[in-house]
């Protein structure tokens, strides 16, 4: 019987403030739900309150908990509880930004999405991480290095998104999201990890 078996059929998908990437995010939580997957949307400071040229923060709260049927967690208090009390058997963090990668690296939590993962980290459950970072191969390299070897952290495959206008920035392949999931419940990594 698999550690998993016994939690509810729920992921925490946590959405950081990579924009431009929202619209392309939005269908894999779509899919999700389709599998029958129950979805607790779970907002970083910048995703849930900030206003920009792809749209609200107000129709993107809206549009989760459309989808989800959850208002989305955006506080310390509301995802502390996530690993704990075994409310989901993942993590999905999508889009993951340099900074939050940084964060996790650093064992930063003081957000709420690093909190989350270190609620779920706690008891052993998977973190799917979904890069989306326009300093991946710069900055942001060491820290995806230092994830990339620990234990119950899992990626959706990703490769340069426009090597020549942006040689540094990364990308996953979202459409390989709900893949990923069922891989990293099983304690597999989803290959090949390089696009």
């Amino acid at each position: 019987m698999s550690q998993y078996s016994a939690l509810p059929r729920t992921v925490a998908f946590a959405m950081c403030g990579s924009f431009c990437t929202f619209d392309a995010v939005l269908p894999q939580i779509a899919r999700l739900r389709a599998r029958g997957w129950e979805v607790l949307p779970v907002l970083s400071a910048s995703a849930g309150t900030l206003d920009t040229r792809f749209g609200t923060a107000a129709a993107l709260r809206a549009r989760l908990e459309e989808l989800t049927g959850h208002a989305p967690l955006d506080t310390l208090q509301q995802v502390e509880p996530l690993g704990p009390k075994r409310m989901a058997r993942a993590l999905v963090i999508a889009p993951c930004t340099g900074t939050t990668l940084s964060l996790l690296a650093g064992g930063i939590s003081s957000t709420p999405v690093t909190l989350a993962a270190k609620s779920m980290l706690r008891g052993s459950l998977p973190v799917v991480v979904a890069l989306s970072t326009n300093d991946g191969l710069s900055g942001s390299a060491a820290s995806l290095a230092a994830l990339l070897q620990r234990k119950n952290y899992y990626f959706v495959p990703f490769g340069q998104d426009d090597s020549y206008k942006k040689p540094h920035s990364l990308k996953s392949d979202l459409a390989l999201l709900p893949d990923t999931l069922d891989c990293a419940l099983k304690g597999t990594q989803i290959q090949p990890l390089l696009l």
